[in-house]
Parts: C-alpha cells; sequence; structure tokens
C-alpha cells in the first residue's frame, strides 16, 4: 500500500496505472475523502478536548473547601482588622498581606456545576452525530486505498492483455514429429495417468484424479523444483494454505482477487492459490536482519483457485483446475532497485533451469500492464511449449513487487545506518503441477506412444527411462 503522501503527489500517474490494470478506482475520490475525513477527526478531537477540559472543570468546581478556608465576602475587610508594618504595608492578625477591595470585586463568580454539564451533554450530542460520519470516511478512505496500483518498472510493456506481452527470449527446439501426436489428455488415459471423469463426480468440474505414474511424475517434478531450490540456498517452509483475510489483504491478494479465493463458511479463513501469502505473511508486523544478505524462502504446497471468469475456457485436461501443487520461491531484500532487479533475474532463471533440466522448449515474455495484478512492479512469465496446443502455455511467473507488499504486511529491516525501511519483496513459481506434465507428456511422446523420462528426473522415479507404451493393438482394438 503506497502512502498517501506519495499518492497525492503522483496522483495523475497513478490513475493512469489504475486505468490501465483495470482497476474501478478514482484516485481523485480518495483524495476528497481523506480531505473530508481528516477534517471530521478535527472536529471530533477539539470536542473531545472541550469536553476534558470542562470534565475537569466540574471536578475543581464539586470539591468542598477545606478545613484551612475561610470564604471570602464582600465585607471581608471590615472583619479582618489591619495593622501597619515597619515598611508602611497593612496586614491581617495572621501577617499575610491585606486585600484590597479592587482585588477583592475582582474574584470571578463562582462556576455552576450544572452548567457545565449542559456544556458537555451538548459536546456528547455533537460526537455522537459526527463520529459516525467519520468511521463511515474511514471505511471509503480505506476501501479506496486498498485499490490503490503499485507504480509500474519503466520498461513494462504497454498493452491491455496477455496478447500485448512481449517476447523476451526463447530456449530450444520445438519437437518435429514425423507421426501424429496426442495431446495430454490422450497420453493420460492411454497410460492411466489421470482420471478428470471421477474427479468431476467427486468435486465437480476442473477436478480429478491423478493415478499411478501420473502420481509418481507430479511428486517428481515438484521434489526436483525444491532440491534445486535448496542447492541455491533457500530456507524451506511447510506453510498453512487456510489464513486468515488479513494474510491475503497484506500481501495484495484481496480485494481484487477475492472472488478467485475459496472462503471458509462463517469463518475468516481462506485457501490461498499460492505459498507466497504464507511465506511473505511469515515476517509480518516485524523487523528483520537482511545484514547477511536477502532472506530466500521456498515452499511445495497445495494451492486453490476458484477460476471465476474462465466458464469455458481450458476446460480440456489438467490446464485449468481448482487444486493443484506449487513449489514457490519467495525473496526479500533491501529496498534497493537494483539488488531488487538482479534477484529478480536470478529467480526467473532458476525457473529457466528446472525447464532445461526437464528439457522442455519455453520462452520468457515481459509482462505488460493490462496483464499485471494490483501489486505488480513488474513481471515476467514463462510459457512453456505444449504440441497438443500448438501454443505455448503459461507455466511460471515472476514478480517484483518492491516494497509494496511489504508497506502492507508491516515488514521492515535496518539499515547500515539504523534506519527502518519496508522490504522488497519477489515471487517466482519453480513448478506447478498438475500444469508441468502438460508439456512434460506431449514433448517428450514417441512414436511407439512411450513417454521419455528427462535425464534429471530418472533419481526420483527408481531409474526409471520411459514410461513404456501398453499394448496399443489391444486397446484400440
Amino acid at each position: 500500500m503506497l502512502d498517501i503522501q506519495y499518492i497525492q503527489q503522483h496522483a495523475t500517474l497513478l490513475q493512469e496505472i489504475a486505468i490501465k490494470k483495470h482497476i474501478p478506482l478514482s484516485i481523485e475520490q480518495l483524495t476528497q475523502t481523506y480531505q473530508a475525513r481528516n477534517g471530521l477527526m478535527q472536529q471530533i478531537e477539539q470536542l473531545r478536548q472541550q469536553r476534558n477540559l470542562l470534565t475537569r472543570q466540574i471536578g475543581k468546581a464539586m470539591k468542598k473547601p477545606t478545613s484551612n478556608t475561610t470564604a471570602i465576602t464582600p465585607n471581608a475587610v471590615e472583619q479582618a482588622p489591619t495593622t501597619i508594618t515597619e515598611q508602611g504595608k497593612p496586614t491581617t492578625p495572621d501577617h499575610t498581606p491585606a486585600r484590597s477591595m479592587e482585588q477583592l470585586t475582582s474574584i470571578p463568580e463562582p462556576i455552576d456545576p450544572e452548567q457545565l454539564r449542559q456544556q458537555v451533554k451538548d459536546i456528547n450530542q455533537q460526537l455522537q452525530q459526527l463520529e459516525p460520519q467519520a468511521e463511515q470516511f474511514q471505511q471509503q478512505y480505506n476501501t479506496l486505498m486498498n485499490l490503490v496500483p503499485n507504480v509500474v518498472s519503466p520498461d513494462t510493456p504497454e498493452g491491455e492483455s496477455d496478447a500485448d506481452n512481449i517476447v523476451l527470449k526463447q530456449y530450444g527446439d520445438m519437437p518435429a514429429f514425423s507421426f501424429p501426436i496426442r495431446d495430454h489428455v490422450e497420453l493420460g488415459e492411454l497410460h492411466g495417468l489421470f482420471d478428470a471423469a471421477r474427479g468431476v463426480k467427486v468435486s465437480g468440474s476442473r477436478q480429478y484424479y491423478l493415478t499411478g505414474m501420473g502420481v509418481l511424475l507430479h511428486r517428481a517434478v515438484q521434489q526436483l523444483a525444491f532440491d534445486l531450490l535448496l542447492r541455491k540456498g533457500y530456507t524451506p517452509l511447510e506453510v498453512p494454505m487456510m489464513v486468515r483475510g488479513a494474510a491475503l489483504q497484506n500481501t495484495g491478494f484481496f480485494p481484487l482477487g477475492m472472488d478467485q479465493t475459496f472462503k471458509i463458511e462463517g469463518e475468516d479463513h481462506w485457501l490461498t492459490g499460492t505459498s507466497e501469502v504464507a511465506l511473505v505473511s511469515y515476517y509480518q508486523n516485524e523487523v528483520v536482519d537482511l545484514s547477511h544478505g536477502a532472506i530466500k524462502l521456498a515452499a511445495a504446497s497445495q494451492s486453490f483457485r476458484s477460476e471465476v471468469g474462465s466458464a469455458g475456457k481450458d476446460v480440456r485436461g489438467l490446464y485449468r483446475v481448482h487444486q493443484f501443487a506449487k513449489v514457490e520461491q519467495v525473496i526479500l531484500c533491501e529496498a534497493d532497485p537494483e539488488q531488487s532487479e538482479q534477484i529478480h533475474h536470478e529467480i526467473t532463471a532458476n525457473a529457466e533451469e528446472l525447464l532445461q533440466l526437464l528439457e522442455l522448449p519455453y520462452q520468457i515474455v515481459a509482462v505488460c500492464i493490462g496483464d499485471m495484478s494490483q501489486k505488480t512492479y513488474k513481471q515476467y512469465d514463462i510459457e512453456t511449449w505444449m504440441p497438443g496446443r500448438q501454443a505455448y502455455g503459461e507455466t511460471h511467473s515472476s514478480s517484483n513487487l518492491h516494497d509494496f507488499q511489504a508497506r502492507r504486511a508491516n515488514i521492515r529491516y535496518r539499515t547500515g545506518n539504523g534506519k527502518l525501511r519496508y522490504c522488497h519483496t519477489l515471487n517466482n513459481t519453480a513448478v506447478a503441477s498438475p500444469r508441468i506434465l502438460i508439456p512434460l507428456l506431449e514433448n517428450h511422446q514417441q512414436e511407439d506412444g512411450s513417454i521419455y523420462i528427462p535425464v534429471a528426473l530418472r533419481p526420483y522415479l527408481n531409474g526409471l527411462e520411459r514410461i513404456q507404451a501398453p499394448n496399443l493393438h489391444h486397446i484400440e482394438a
């Protein structure tokens, strides 16, 4: 969440970004709400101060005179005879200076406690009217502030959707098949790798069972990715996938991603679509130690997404499902744009290395502003070639968020001179399955129906070099 002063100073820029990111936000309305809220809060604070003062005055007025106090009346001069001191000044018998008639008549009238109580009552009535108004403006202000987008990097492409993303790099050769190919659904049925029909029967649309070798492949690619990150110094965490709404708010998935998130009915608990939520939130409201370098975290976890808005899209197979597994990498570093830019390239390279180990062709695209989420400063997507689609399909997303998440989650660190600053956070998918099984099966299929196993995966599959084809003539008959 950006600072309100920054928002006011960059109102035009942020309004343009909100429009390009398709966020329904008026920066002008936000500013007006902020000013109206502040005006009401000032009135309320002044009234509360007046009430406190009056309450103290009532307390003083209600105090009884002590035994040593004598009430002073207008004829007190006659009742208290005086004498003349050597210095020529009149005194009373107890040797205190005598009061003149001018001094006596200047004493203020006694305070009426009932009058003060009436003033307090009037102030309370005003507060009863103003405080709900202030609360309403505060809620509106919070709602609008939660819609303010992150700024974007200067090299982020312009564009409206993923069709406008720019290809930066392509790696590997697309396989040239000399035989009619099968897509991953046909290969899955052929080898008994998954069962979508029973998944739908048990859980509804976009559900599935992985079966047999499909389960082993699913687990193998995750472990390969996890081991890759461990070798690079990442700290592994087993994380909760059911979190409070505040964790999703702090990491920038709420409010705009609320419709993509499954909620536990009657509770403030939600199923997350990525372990990024739990990994970043691990340090919420803390001051972290970055004196030894960036904090690198990794988690392998289940993920859940409702896929609202995707009706009729990618309904065949494993591309777009409600439940999947991810190995996620998250990094917290100093608020140094050059450092976080370098780390952004590093985490993207980690995902590239995984795809190279899987011997898959892919391309990296710079994500345009219209295809970016509210929280993102800069984003690369990695798309892997999927022969069954005759197109690249997104398998990884790598994002630099600068301090957007850290401000919301209140994650800070101390600089060398002791100053507290918000961290930069970054995240990237190391692998997501079963989607990665689509290119893995399709690119490595053989003419006889068998599936080649990449060398890097074989240690996780007891040395298996290929998934042998069943008796095709028997199946076809």
